[in-house]
């Protein structure tokens, strides 16, 4: 039986069924591979390995670097059996909602969010800058602007200018909590709907 090759130099595919379906065609002579099918499970895995050992994933979302995946999600028929018993149709692997600043993948730690959740927990520090989040300096009004992006109209809220950068902030906070109050309503799962609250409650 041949050998496989590590996934992401790291993983190990002992999966017994075809986990990706390639089609081929020959256009002009050219041979092309077009991926057809991937297993749900094998892609939601294969996607952790690349964010945690992928230099070239790293280099676009330098926020992955320094994480990594326990070592019994390194096989993934572990991980597969993990993500089976959970509701993980049309939602996304979470690593740190649960555990603040958590950077290791485990099933201790791990949850399957919806997209609205898992970009309302995103603070996009990269994008903006030194300042608090939730602040931006205006220049017109010469003072600091308050915004919260609201997850349910997809909207981004204005919510006052500010001559402290700390106010700004709080004010920010402020409607995060309410947000996290309506998001977490509507959770399936405790955990999630919790670590909502407790997140924007400190």
């Amino acid at each position: 039986m041949k050998t496989r090759k590590l996934v992401c130099g790291v993983g190990i595919n002992d999966a017994d069924y075809v986990v990706q379906k390639n089609e081929t065609t020959i256009v002009n002579g050219k041979r092309n591979r077009k991926v057809i099918w991937v297993c749900p499970f094998y892609r939601a895995w294969k996607s952790m390995l690349m964010r945690c050992y992928s230099t070239k994933y790293q280099d676009k979302q330098p926020t992955y670097k320094g994480c990594s995946v326990s070592e019994e999600w390194l096989t993934f028929s572990v991980f597969k059996n993990w993500m089976e018993k959970q509701d993980w149709q049309d939602r996304q692997l979470d690593k740190d909602l649960l555990f603040e600043g958590n950077k290791v993948y485990s099933p201790e730690k791990c949850v399957f969010v919806t997209q609205m959740v898992n970009s309302f927990t995103t603070d996009s520090g990269s994008a903006r800058g030194k300042l608090l989040i939730g602040v931006i300096w205006h220049k017109g009004a010469n003072k600091f602007m308050s915004q919260c992006c609201n997850p349910f109209t997809k909207k981004r809220e204005f919510l006052g200018y500010f001559t402290c950068e700390a106010e700004a902030h709080q004010a920010w906070r402020k409607r995060k909590l309410e947000l996290a109050h309506e998001l977490a309503a509507i959770q399936t799962d405790f955990r999630v709907a919790e670590a909502l609250i407790r997140r924007y409650s400190k």
